[in-house]
């Protein structure tokens, strides 16, 4: 859900030059498509029948990278806005259960990234990016492909969300800044989408997880740009799922509720914060980590027959 605000300025994009992993093609493929994969699974991430983890569960549950229960070994995935709280999860994450992650954002994100890398076992690059500059969004796209012989998965999680200063009344914003947020918000996400299509359709399918907010159902007041640049973010969702499932693509979206992060901090009082928490079914703060197991469900092996979904992940605070 973030990126640091939006900068006007546009970066150069340099690709690292191929040091490609081991990225088979065709790894993701949806399931009701004439001669895939009935389950869009790589027949070897599959458990067989009476297999049982070490626990006794059900194997690849707990047996997989990272302790996630999810594994994206040689998957390579491009994420947006890796810099802000909720997004260095995402990429932690994703690193952790095998992924290898292209992550760009406007600010630095090369420490990150590197940090990712040595934890692993997937590995991460980062990249300067502005998500509603196609020529950025295309090279971003390209150091996936070079790096990591192809693009398997896309994380829309960039968005003005730090940068919408205080709350106001709709009446009181400008038309900048209602340009301003659904042009990043909305205009970028489809941009990204565009741009990494051939690269996707080229692997066989894969999958997009664009990031919403529970206030695209609230109606949170003094946001009125923001909640309704999400608003159209799931309504993109459920449009491309319908246009890219003949492709082997899934589209789908996470929903976070109010994340207790240093964005969140700067635009409320500590009070909006702890009432947010208490009305929740599970009285507690939200966390960045409590993110991380709906992405990587939406975007590994188990969820090929989901698409056009919304998952909202806010501690039972918005029921949908």
């Amino acid at each position: 859900m973030l990126e640091r605000g939006l900068h006007d300025r546009r970066a150069d994009a340099h690709v690292r030059q191929p040091g490609q992993s081991g990225t088979r093609g065709r790894a993701w493929q949806a399931d009701a498509v004439p001669g895939r994969d009935g389950r869009g699974v790589p027949r070897r991430e599959r458990a067989q029948p009476g297999d049982a983890g070490r626990d006794g569960s059900p194997a690849g549950i707990h047996d997989r990278e990272g302790g996630s229960g999810v594994s994206l070994r040689d998957r390579a995935v491009l994420l947006t806005g890796c810099t802000g709280d909720i997004g260095a999860a995402y990429l932690d994450a994703m690193t952790s259960a095998g992924a290898n992650v292209v992550a760009v954002d406007l600010d630095d994100g090369t420490e990150l990234a590197a940090r990712a890398s040595e934890r692993g076992p997937g590995k991460a690059v980062f990249q300067r990016c502005d998500i509603t500059d196609d020529s950025d969004v295309h090279s971003a796209v390209r150091a996936a492909v070079e790096r990591f012989g192809g693009l398997d998965a896309v994380v829309n999680n960039a968005a003005v969300y730090r940068g919408l200063g205080r709350k106001r009344p709709l009446e009181e914003l400008t038309l900048e800044d209602w340009d301003t947020v659904l042009r990043v918000n909305v205009r970028g996400t489809w941009q990204v989408i565009r741009g990494a299509l051939p690269a996707l359709r080229r692997r066989g399918g894969g999958r997009i997880v664009n990031v919403s907010s529970a206030t695209a159902r609230m109606g949170t007041a003094g946001f009125a740009h923001y909640v309704a640049s999400k608003a159209a973010v799931e309504g993109l969702t459920r449009a491309a799922a319908r246009e890219l499932g003949k492709d082997g693509i899934t589209v789908n979206a996470v929903s976070p509720g109010l994340v207790d992060d240093g964005a969140t901090r700067a635009l409320n009082d500590p009070g909006y914060v702890a009432a947010a928490a208490g009305a929740r079914s599970l009285p507690r703060d939200m966390r960045p980590d409590d993110l991380v197991g709906a992405l990587l469900w939406l975007i590994g092996p188990d969820s090929g027959f989901v698409s056009g979904q919304t998952v909202i992940v806010d501690g039972g605070g918005v029921f949908a």
